[in-house]
């Protein structure tokens, strides 16, 4: 990989369903890779669906406020790409064909792809050029239906990613609630839940040195 530069895919969405709460990514699934990459040399940008602002869960920081829009980015000029959770990513991310794009392309070239908790709905639209799913056959996790369950979002979510990724044909790895879980299958890296961030920020940078 060429590429020194990361980028960080965040939710545009700020509306939690029809609950009328607010929603957004999840600090720590922000900070963990953005210290882990910035320690291994790698410059790091944001990025959105809308590009600008991007909304932040309830008691974390404040939006980020210069994303760039996912339409005018390059998956070239990234060795990696993390997906970063939290409840917004669930409305914004898994139909958004631009980050489609991204991921294929990224995958294709063998660039690292990682997503986090519900981060991994950012890979559900992603294919192969043989037209597959890019979870299809590769052992990956993200957050569990149990988990969901256990904080009362179910009915909320519009879809459980447990589920999703099993239908696509991805390889599901489950590990204990609330406990860090990372599952590594190629340049294809996942986090089980928000627990998972610095494991999974520390694996992709030892790849990055390899």
């Amino acid at each position: 990989m060429t590429a020194k530069r990361a980028l960080i895919v965040l939710t545009s969405h700020a509306d939690l369903g029809n609950t009328g709460k607010t929603t957004g990514y999840y600090l720590v699934e922000v900070a963990a890779p953005y210290y882990a990459f910035q320690e291994v040399g790698l410059a790091i940008d944001f990025a959105s669906p809308r590009g600008g602002p991007a909304p932040a869960d309830p008691g974390g920081q404040e939006a980020i406020g210069a994303t760039l829009a996912l339409r005018d980015v390059r998956a070239e000029d990234y060795a990696v790409i993390w997906i970063a959770g939290g409840h917004g990513v669930m409305w914004d991310l898994p139909n958004d064909a631009e980050l489609a794009r991204l991921v294929a392309d990224a995958d294709r070239r063998g660039a690292v792809v990682a997503a986090l908790c519900h981060g991994v709905a950012g890979l559900l639209a992603a294919k192969r050029p043989d037209g597959a799913s890019v979870l299809h056959g590769r052992r990956v996790t993200g957050f569990l239906n149990v988990e969901e369950a256990e904080i009362q979002m179910t009915e909320v979510m519009p879809f459980l990613v447990e589920d999703r990724m099993r239908e696509l044909g991805g390889v599901f790895s489950a590990g204990a609630p609330w406990k860090s879980h990372v599952v590594r299958d190629g340049n294809l890296v996942t986090g089980q839940n928000a627990q998972s961030a610095e494991a999974l920020a520390a694996t992709i940078a030892d790849l990055v040195q390899a």
